[in-house]
C-alpha cells in the first residue's frame, strides 16, 4: 500500500478562513463539488492516508479537502459542524437547501467513493428519437442508451451487450467500442485516445470490401488478450497514418459470417485492403511494426522470389552483386518471428546488398532442390558471378536485424582501413585527403556494435572521404594525443589546403551512419569555397 500511495499525487487542500470560500467558488464554477472532512476533538474524520487515497480515486470528479475545527472553530460552526464528520458539497449546494449536502457516515475509502459516485448527476438519457440529433449538435456529450427500451437502435449498431462507445462526431455510424476493463480511468483513457485516433468499429454495412481507399482491418475477439493489447497500438498507428489509410476493427464473435468470408481462423488477424489487393499483416503487434509493414508495402525492401526470379536475379547476378535470401515456411513460428527483422535488415542494407525471400511451402520442390532442409534457412550469395551456386549460411543464434546485418556486411570487402601511428601521421595529419576515423577498443561492446555501421558510412562516403579505424588498445599513445576518452569516438579530419592538422580533428556525436554522412556532407559544402580560395592563394 505504501508503494502504491507514492504514485498518488492528487492534492488534498487544507481549508481555513482565508481560502475556503474562494476554493469552493472556483470549484463550483468548474462544475466540481467538494468532499470535506472536518476534524474535531470528538467524532471521526478521515486520516491523512485515507484522504489522499480518496482524492486519487475521485480525481477530476470532486475536490478533496480537510478542516481543522480545533483552530477554525467558528468556521466549522458556520458549516453546522460540531464533531468530526465528512460531507460532500455538490456544485450549487448550500446548507440552506435541504438534502443538497451529503453527510457521510463511513471512514472506508471504497464506501465513500461509491456514495459520491451515486450522488453525482445521472447521465443524459438518449433515445432512438433524439440520438442522432444529440450527437450532431454536441461537441462533447456523455450519455446512456437503454437498449431494452430502444432495442432497434442498439440492434442497428450491432450492440448486444452493455458497452461504452465513443462517437467521433461524424454521425452515428462512426464510433469505436471500448473492450478494456470497466474501470473509470480505463474508460476515460480510452475516450481520450479514441477521439484523437481514427479507428472505427466495423459492421457489415460499413465494411470496406469494395472501397478504393486503403483500409487496415483488425479481425479480433474481445476475449482474446493479444487482441485487446493490439487495439491501443492500432490507435497510435492510425494517428501516424491519418489521411493515408483508414483503420477499422471487426468483432468476429458478433460478425461470424463476415469473418468466415475472409477465412479468419486466428485472432488477431490484421489485413490491409487496398483496392483489389489484400495483404495479411505479418509482424509484431505494435504501432511501429504496423508502420514498418505498411512502409514495406509502399516501398518493398524485400523481393519475393520464385524459382524463375531466383534463377534470373540470384543465380544470374552481376559481378560484385550480393544477395541475402531467406527460405521460409508460413507455418514455421521462428520464420514468422524473423519476418519483421528481415525487412528491417533489408532497409538497413539498402543500396549495398539485395535481399529476398522464398516461400518454401509454395515452392516446396524448388527449395528441396536447393538443399533447404530446415526453416528459416538464411543464405548469402556472394558477389562472384562465376560461382553462382556459392553461398554461406547464417548459423548465429540471434536473428535480429542488427546481428543479421553485421553478418551480411562482414562478407563485403572492407571499405575502411586500419591505421597505425605512422599511417595516422602520414595519411591523416599530413595527407591531402578528408578522413573520418573510428577510434575503438577490441573489448568494447558498443564498438563492436558500431563497426558495421562505420563500414556503411565508409561505403556511403567512398570517393569523397576516406575512412580509417584506430585500435586504441594497440595504439594507446596515438589515441591519447588525439584526446580520445571514450569508445567508440568518431572524428572528422578535413583537408584544409595545408599539410598540417590538429591531432583532435572534429568530434561527431553520433553512431548513425546516415546522420554522420549528412554532417560530413554539410561540412564539405562549407569547406568547398574556403578550400578553393586557399589553394588559389597558394598557387
Amino acid at each position: 500500500m505504501r508503494f502504491a500511495m507514492k504514485f498518488i499525487t492528487t492534492t488534498v487542500t487544507q481549508l481555513w478562513q482565508g481560502n475556503v470560500f474562494s476554493e469552493i467558488e472556483n470549484a463550483y464554477a468548474s462544475g466540481l463539488g467538494w468532499l470535506i472532512t472536518f476534524c474535531c476533538d470528538t467524532g471521526d474524520c478521515l486520516e491523512p492516508r485515507t484522504r489522499q487515497k480518496v482524492a486519487g480515486m475521485l480525481d477530476g470528479l470532486v475536490k478533496v479537502g480537510w478542516m481543522d475545527c480545533t483552530s477554525q472553530e467558528q468556521l466549522c460552526d458556520s458549516f453546522q459542524v460540531t464533531s468530526g464528520v465528512t460531507a460532500l458539497f455538490p456544485p450549487g449546494s448550500s446548507l440552506d437547501l435541504q438534502g443538497s449536502v451529503l453527510w457521510l457516515n463511513t471512514l472506508d475509502s471504497k464506501e465513500i467513493y461509491n456514495e459520491v459516485i451515486n450522488h453525482l448527476p445521472d447521465l443524459e438519457q438518449l433515445t432512438g428519437d433524439n440520438f442522432q440529433s444529440k450527437l450532431a449538435h454536441h461537441r462533447w456529450l456523455v450519455g446512456r442508451v437503454d437498449c431494452i427500451a430502444d432495442s432497434k437502435l442498439c440492434q442497428s449498431l450491432y450492440i448486444h451487450a452493455p458497452c461504452v462507445a465513443v462517437f467521433k462526431g461524424l454521425g452515428i455510424h462512426d464510433f469505436e467500442i471500448h473492450h478494456g476493463k470497466d474501470v473509470l480511468y480505463n474508460i476515460v483513457g480510452f475516450a481520450r485516445d479514441s477521439v484523437r485516433a481514427h479507428v472505427t468499429t466495423l459492421r457489415p454495412d460499413n465494411f470496406p470490401s469494395d472501397r478504393k481507399e486503403p483500409w487496415l482491418v483488425d479481425f479480433f475477439a474481445p476475449w482474446c488478450p493479444p487482441c485487446r493489447a493490439l487495439l491501443p497500438e492500432l490507435r497510435k498507428a492510425s494517428i501516424q497514418l491519418a489521411g493515408q489509410m483508414k483503420f477499422g476493427t471487426l468483432d468476429c464473435t458478433i460478425h461470424h459470417n463476415l469473418c468466415s468470408t475472409y477465412k479468419i481462423q486466428a485472432y488477431p488477424t490484421t489485413v490491409i485492403f487496398n483496392g483489389s489487393s489484400v495483404h495479411e499483416y505479418e509482424g509484431q503487434h505494435s504501432a511501429d511494426g504496423i508502420l514498418e509493414f505498411i512502409q514495406d508495402l509502399v516501398s518493398p525492401s524485400v523481393m519475393i522470389l520464385d524459382p524463375s526470379s531466383f534463377s534470373e536475379k540470384v543465380k544470374g547476378r552481376a559481378e560484385g552483386q550480393i544477395w541475402a535470401v531467406d527460405f521460409y515456411a508460413p507455418w514455421c513460428g521462428p520464420c514468422q518471428a524473423l519476418i519483421p527483422e528481415w525487412r528491417r535488415m533489408a532497409r538497413l542494407l539498402s543500396g549495398q546488398i539485395l535481399v529476398g525471400s522464398v516461400d518454401c511451402q509454395q515452392h516446396q520442390s524448388f527449395c528441396q532442390g536447393q538443399g533447404v532442409r530446415s526453416y528459416p534457412e538464411i543464405r548469402l550469395y556472394l558477389g562472384n558471378a562465376r560461382q553462382p551456386e556459392r553461398y554461406t549460411s547464417y548459423n548465429g543464434w540471434n536473428r535480429d536485424s542488427h546481428s543479421l546485418r553485421s553478418w551480411a556486411l562482414s562478407s563485403l570487402p572492407r571499405a575502411s582501413v586500419d591505421l597505425t601511428p605512422e599511417s595516422f601521421r602520414s595519411l591523416v595529419l599530413s595527407g591531402q585527403d578528408h578522413w573520418v576515423l573510428d577510434f575503438y577498443a577490441p573489448w568494447c561492446g558498443p564498438c563492436q556494435h558500431f563497426a558495421p555501421e562505420f563500414e556503411v558510412l565508409a561505403r556511403v562516403l567512398k570517393g569523397k572521404v576516406r575512412a580509417g579505424k584506430v585500435d586504441c588498445q594497440a595504439h594507446h599513445q596515438t589515441c591519447q594525443s588525439a584526446g580520445i576518452t571514450a569508445y567508440p569516438t568518431v572524428r572528422f579530419y578535413p583537408y584544409l589546403g595545408t599539410r598540417r592538422y590538429e591531432n583532435s580533428g572534429e568530434h561527431i556525436n553520433s553512431r548513425d551512419s546516415n546522420v554522420i554522412a549528412d554532417i560530413i556532407t554539410q561540412r564539405l559544402q562549407q569547406l568547398s569555397p574556403r578550400l578553393h580560395n586557399k589553394l588559389k592563394t597558394e598557387l
